[in-house]
């Protein structure tokens, strides 16, 4: 007698728990750490020279925005905003509503006296620069038209601010009075 053909069937099933084993194992493999792609950051600026144009010119700009705004159309407000981030974008953003609420006005033009670039990380995006403010024809009043401004407050200021790049635009992202440093009117 011959024997008889082994039916196909456990090959099939063979062929099923491989299968079953794989798709069964696949999600145990994606539970296991997988490599996920950092990307590398792109440095915004080819040199420390063009990271302090590059500053100034934004801080130029926010002053100029800054000088146009109207504390009675907050819609002015905007164009700053658009120049700042982080926490010093979040006291501006309070600062300004709060006046526009207040009925406050602000007259005259602040105007700078020196930029200079002080430090550039362009790994991170990071630029650092020293500022001196004119205030001196900048008043602050209230709907009464009472002044706002403190009466011993300086008429320029010293700043250091801090710039960062998300590689496609430049944001002022803090600014500290340094009072280390003096500036004077005539520069």
């Amino acid at each position: 007698m011959i024997p008889p053909t082994p039916p196909r069937a456990p090959r099939r099933s063979v062929l099923l728990r491989i299968l079953a084993t794989l798709v069964a194992a696949a999600p145990l493999a994606a539970c296991g750490p997988t490599p996920v792609p950092t990307p590398t950051p792109t440095a915004a600026f080819a040199s420390e020279e063009e990271a302090f144009a590059a500053a100034e010119e934004t801080y130029r700009e926010f002053t100029r925005r800054l000088n146009e705004i109207d504390l009675a159309d907050p819609r002015t407000f905007e164009p700053l905003f658009e120049l700042s981030s982080g926490e010093f974008e979040s006291a501006d953003r309070k600062a300004y509503s709060s006046m526009h609420a207040e009925g406050f006005a602000i007259n005259g033009t602040t105007k700078i006296l020196s930029f200079e670039g002080t430090a550039a990380d362009l790994r991170r995006n990071v630029v650092e620069a020293a500022v001196c403010l004119d205030v001196s024809d900048v008043t602050v009043v209230d709907s009464a038209g009472a002044s706002q401004v403190d009466p011993n407050r300086p008429n320029t200021y010293a700043l250091d601010v801090i710039f960062i790049s998300d590689g496609r635009s430049l944001t002022i992202d803090s600014a500290s009075v340094d009072q280390e440093k003096t500036c004077t009117l005539d520069g």
